[in-house]
């Protein structure tokens, strides 16, 4: 969006980990205010009727009828999380959230190199974003500590990977597909 920019784009304005988006990370989309190829948002146009506050949580009408539905469906990353990592940042800062965030893109790299067999990077991607760190770390300790997996990624390491992050998706109850928006009307 014209005239939006902001410092920090591994964390969207709305509470999005930008920084684990395969838009983000894939080079389509430089995150939320990062300058060309920054998307239209409402919510940008707003935090710039609002003074160009960095977080919409900053806002004293926050939380505005903007947000009324916002996590009923997911875009190329999962909305489910937003509020709990909205309230993460303000109970660690945004330093803490965003070097947790950088372990979690570590791990997604790792996978998406060395687990990948050419079609669960949608899976990686949703697990990493969705999955506390603490499980993220248990299943690549897993998988690290699976010798008999062999390289390079191939069907083999790729089901091991997938059925390990869905077993502890199991273990949280939740559910590591994409919810698409309900439809109007």
């Amino acid at each position: 969006m014209k005239g939006f920019t902001r410092a920090e784009t591994r964390f969207s304005l709305c509470g999005l980990n930008c920084a684990l988006c395969s838009m983000h990370l894939g080079g389509y989309c430089p995150g939320c205010g990062g300058g060309a190829g920054n998307q239209s948002c409402a919510l940008a146009q707003c935090s710039l009727e609002h003074g160009g506050v960095p977080f919409c949580w900053e806002c004293p009408e926050y939380p505005c009828p903007r947000y009324e539905g916002f996590d009923e469906g997911d875009s190329f990353v999962p909305h489910r999380n937003r509020q709990q990592d909205i309230a993460r940042v303000r109970e660690l800062g945004l330093e803490a959230h965003l070097a947790r965030l950088g372990e979690k893109q570590a791990i997604l790299d790792e996978l998406l190199a060395h687990y990948n067999d050419g079609r669960r990077k949608t899976l990686f991607n949703t697990a990493v974003y969705l999955l506390p760190l603490e499980e993220l770390r248990s299943v690549m300790d897993s998988l690290n500590n699976w010798p008999e997996l062999g390289e390079p990624a191939g069907k083999k390491r790729a089901l091991a990977a997938a059925q390990l992050l869905q077993a502890a998706a199991d273990r949280q109850g939740i559910s590591l597909k994409l919810n698409k928006k309900p439809k109007k009307g």
